[in-house]
């Protein structure tokens, strides 16, 4: 089966849930990774939140201040 382990573990997600905290607690986060994943998450964010802002205001631009 191609998808064996992914059926499996839709279908007991109980089982899927315990290996999961099982594996957490082997492995846990050293002493700068939550900075590490901070910093990360701001470096993917936020150039997409300014180009989300800045076609906002191109459209704000174009509907009400394109005359003036």
């Amino acid at each position: 089966m191609f998808f064996g382990k992914k059926i499996n573990r839709i279908i007991d997600v109980k089982k899927a849930e315990e290996r999961f905290e099982k594996e957490r607690k082997e492995l846990p986060l050293e002493k700068n990774d939550r900075l590490a994943m901070i910093l990360a998450a701001l470096v993917v964010f936020i150039p997409v939140l300014i180009g989300v802002i800045l076609v906002f205001l191109l459209v704000f631009y174009l509907f009400f201040f394109r005359f003036f």
